[in-house]
């Protein structure tokens, strides 16, 4: 750590007094800030991950079981209540996944990167690559991207497909339960027998709940990192709807 020179120590001690610091100022005055997510995007992204939360821990306590409760079966209802909040950001998923389709339409172009991937054009993959040398510490500093960084954009797609995935086989489960005339069992009646089971259908959407998990620990891990290392706001982006840089 540089030692700071009298005259820096004082300007520090001044600037803890009356809150004015000209060497900070100048420092600010080097950061960009772009608008990229405009406020439907970032609504739908904390929305979709509070649902998604939700369906991962009732999904879980509805694979795995509680141990049975004391007293009365009559007196407890708490695999009802986690089913309901299960069934329920189901519905919140859907829902906001559509909205997010039109969006995708409405917005503005970072609004619909994650449905538009390159996968043909070989600068797509040469930075796809660039990223995951950044990712895996081979670089020291990785580029500046408006939007997402096309590694983001490749994994926003897979989750995008998984989320149809579970959508789907959600509701086909749904509709077991809805019986025969239901809307669920009329729109996604067909799943089931495409699968074989109704069980089959339970076990790849179990595991499509693991790839949920997977998933958001490695987005929750790139993006924190991204703030700390890359030196670009990633989370803050996703509040404001601003991007900034360090030059």
């Amino acid at each position: 750590m540089t030692a700071l020179s009298p005259q820096q120590l004082a300007q520090e001690r001044l600037a803890g007094i009356t809150g004015i610091n000209p060497s900070t100022l100048q420092e600010g005055k080097q950061i960009k800030s772009i608008h990229v997510f405009e406020a439907p995007v970032r609504v739908w992204h904390w929305v979709n991950a509070a649902a998604i939360a939700v369906l991962c821990v009732t999904g879980y306590f509805i694979g795995s079981p509680l141990p049975t409760m004391p007293g009365e079966a009559s007196a407890h209802f708490l695999m009802g209540y986690i089913r309901f909040a299960h069934f329920a950001s189901g519905y919140i998923l859907a829902v906001g996944f559509l909205g997010r389709i039109y969006w995708a339409f409405a917005g503005n172009y970072h609004a619909r990167e994650m449905f538009t991937v390159p996968v043909l054009q070989k600068a797509f993959w040469r930075e796809v690559l660039f990223m995951a040398r950044w990712y895996l510490f081979l670089v020291p500093r990785p580029n500046q991207f408006v939007g997402h960084n096309p590694a983001s954009r490749l994994a926003m797609f897979g989750y995008m497909l998984v989320s149809v995935f579970m959508i789907v086989t959600g509701f086909a489960l749904y509709g077991e339960g809805a019986q025969a005339g239901s809307w669920q069992n009329q729109m996604f009646g067909w799943v089931i027998p495409l699968f074989g089971q109704s069980q089959d259908v339970h076990t790849w959407h179990h595991l499509g709940m693991w790839a949920m998990v997977m998933f958001v620990t490695i987005h929750v891990y790139a993006a924190i990192r991204e703030d700390i290392m890359g030196r670009q706001s990633m989370v803050s982006t996703m509040i404001s709807g601003r991007r900034t840089f360090k030059e």
